[in-house]
């Protein structure tokens, strides 16, 4: 099955991840299975020390799966391995109906670049992205070639994103 793949992307601080969230509980109230990337810049650890899962990784697994009647997880530790594809990740992605990606700026797939005043740059990424197809931003935006949103129209912007991915011709 091909996934339907939508970025969220911006600079630090242009709210991503509450965009994402947000369209998450959207798509999801409109009857949709959602599933996210996020790219961390950043070295990152979802892990804590002293956790039975911590010590194994510390010992020197390669791989940890964490178990439960809730949830699993599996951590897999690169070893010096380059960091892994986009494309490589949504391949090992159980099916769903989309896969919202925040983050990776520099990958093809359609995105809304997310945009605030507090943002740590403001640059526009849209001018040399073609790949932005949107923007969202919690002040107006002129002068743009693709449509703009108010960053809190979240009905809208999922509205654009099921038009945009074809979720809407799905059912």
């Amino acid at each position: 099955m091909t996934k339907r793949i939508f970025g969220i992307t911006g600079w630090k601080n242009s709210g991503k991840t509450t965009l994402t969230e947000r369209l998450v509980v959207e798509l999801k109230a409109r009857g949709w299975s959602v599933a996210t990337v996020k790219h961390a810049h950043h070295h990152f650890d979802i892990d804590q020390p002293g956790t039975d899962s911590f010590r194994h990784r510390a010992a020197g697994a390669r791989e940890v799966a964490i178990v439960s009647g809730r949830r699993w997880a599996l951590m897999h530790e690169l070893e010096g391995e380059a960091e892994p594809s986009l494309d490589n990740i949504l391949v090992r992605m159980s099916d769903c109906d989309i896969v919202l990606v925040e983050g990776y700026k520099r990958e093809a797939h359609p995105k809304i670049e997310a945009r605030r005043r507090d943002a740590k740059d403001r640059a526009p990424l849209s001018a040399t992205d073609p790949a932005i197809v949107a923007i969202a931003a919690d002040y107006l935006v002129t002068g743009e070639t693709v449509p703009a949103f108010n960053l809190d129209d979240i009905g809208t912007i999922a509205d654009f994103i099921e038009q945009q991915t074809g979720l809407n011709n799905a059912r």
